[in-house]
């Protein structure tokens, strides 16, 4: 099995990592500070602050959504889980 070297990249992780520069058939690697793969964010602090933004905001545009297309709303229904 091959890599795909154009997709191929480097995160550097924790504070005491040596930030060498690797290379895959002479061709050098590019270095991030975020990646997201299977819809889960990676930062190179560990931290999930990244993730939960994303989430966050994600939620924000769906409850914008919803507040542009409902024309009727009212207010005298609470719903009570």
């Amino acid at each position: 099995m091959e890599f795909n070297i154009a997709e191929c990249k480097t995160m550097h992780i924790g504070n005491g990592n040596i930030e060498y520069d690797y290379s895959m058939k002479g061709c050098q690697l590019d270095v991030v500070i975020t990646e997201k793969n299977l819809r889960v964010i990676i930062s190179s602090n560990l931290k999930v602050a990244e993730q939960c933004y994303e989430a966050y905001h994600k939620a924000n545009r769906m409850l914008g959504l919803l507040k542009r297309t409902v024309k009727y709303r009212n207010p005298d229904i609470l719903v009570r889980l």
